[in-house]
């Protein structure tokens, strides 16, 4: 069985959220959601939900970093596009803190089998590792005037846009192609929302990752390449 698995990496060591999705006929379903924070749980999640099957895993991280200080081409590329839609990418070089991490997660990811996507063609067969940007994925895909805004601010204007981009999964991957029915955990009316918000990416993650197998390069974006660093994002309107 074709698994799409969606990471949402903890960059700092925090916890990562995890979704996985397969086919059940012609349409998607929800297969797995999680919330992880050590590496070897979260290996063991890969290894369990990919089986011995194809698959291919949506990471929300830096998964290719050649340069030194500065910005990766495919960040510059990407922010040229979505600035305006307040999507813009945080530059990853090797002098940043998070960089060791994020990058021995997807060595250890490409030691499961799975190689850079960069060149991936639709229905490809095989294991491969993606680098995804929700941000810029839920402006094309949603067809936003800018991203909505859960990442920061007072805990009640999280959860209220944390609430619309619920909303906006549940009532447009249904209608995409390929289809997504979903249901998805409630946000929590006190505590903290991040576990949920970890959740959802998730899944966003792992739709772009099916969204890039279903359609390839004439239904997405990839901004930059295997050797220097590569995002895979949803075609934008």
């Amino acid at each position: 069985m074709r698994t799409f698995l969606g990471i949402d990496l903890g960059w700092y060591g925090k916890p990562t959220g995890l979704a996985s999705l397969v086919f059940d006929g012609d349409q998607l379903q929800l297969k797995s959601l999680a919330r992880l924070e050590a590496t070897p749980d979260i290996l063991d999640w890969v290894r369990q939900e990919a089986e011995n099957g194809d698959s291919i895993a949506a990471i929300d991280a830096p998964t290719v970093i050649a340069n030194e200080f500065g910005i990766r081409p495919c960040e510059r590329e990407l922010n040229a596009d979505f600035r305006r839609f307040h999507a813009g990418c945080h530059p990853a070089n090797l002098s940043r803190p998070f960089a060791p991490y994020v990058l021995s997660f997807s060595k250890a990811v490409a030691d499961l089998g799975f190689q850079h996507g960069a060149q991936m063609e639709a229905k490809a067969t095989g294991r491969y590792q993606l680098e995804v940007h929700p941000h810029s994925a839920t402006v094309c895909m949603f067809g936003l005037p800018r991203i909505v805004k859960y990442k920061k601010g007072r805990r009640a204007e999280k959860a209220s846009e944390l609430g619309r981009l619920r909303d906006l999964c549940l009532n447009h991957f249904p209608g995409q192609e390929p289809a997504l029915p979903l249901q998805l955990p409630p946000i929590p009316k006190i505590g903290p929302t991040k576990p949920v918000e970890d959740q959802i990416d998730a899944v966003i993650c792992a739709y772009i990752a099916a969204h890039y197998w279903y359609w390839g390069r004439a239904g997405n974006t990839v901004y930059g390449g295997n050797d220097t660093g590569y995002i895979v994002v949803p075609h934008k309107p």
